[in-house]
């Protein structure tokens, strides 16, 4: 017997009714930053601090004498990696609260992703919505957090819980 599969359906974000408070999301896979990625993405938003792209500053003038990762594509990566888990089914995203950077990554690292719900409300203004409240972490593949942030999602609710209004 075949069966027809629609990713979009059956696995890329969910319903708001499907997110309780304390559910927890390993995303998968991680990524493994190279120096390529990290210096295509600086030459693409023009952050082109020596930070990040000069190997020769960063061995005379940073204490652990490598150039460390552009923080804006950690937080891009994290972003990314949750969507299929969070957002893939948002009808937009409101915004974020707060976004922490508490450790380097290097080139050569490996970052990972998961997300913790933390709220979901429907909608006071349109029933047939909610408000997704969550934080994700990045680590290293040492277990290292390096990155966090909080943030808000509009999603559709399920249609069999929507009461005509």
């Amino acid at each position: 017997m075949s069966r027809s599969y629609d990713a979009r359906e059956e696995r890329f974000g969910g319903f708001l009714e499907n997110y309780q408070p304390r559910d927890t999301f390993r995303h998968w896979p991680g990524k493994t930053i190279t120096e390529a990625d990290d210096h295509m993405f600086c030459l693409l938003t023009l952050a082109s601090s020596p930070l990040h792209i000069d190997a020769h500053f960063a061995q005379e003038e940073m204490d652990s004498g490598r150039n460390v990762v552009v923080g804006t594509y950690i937080y891009s990566l994290l972003l990314g990696m949750s969507v299929p888990d969070i957002s893939g089914r948002a009808i937009a995203n409101l915004g974020v609260e707060k976004l922490q950077h508490v450790a380097p990554l290097y080139h050569g690292d490996t970052l990972y992703g998961s997300s913790e719900v933390l709220s979901t409300r429907v909608s006071l203004s349109r029933p047939d919505r909610g408000i997704l409240r969550v934080t994700t972490t990045g680590t290293n593949q040492d277990g290292i957090v390096v990155c966090w942030f909080t943030r808000s999602v509009m999603l559709p609710r399920l249609p069999d819980r929507v009461t005509p209004g």
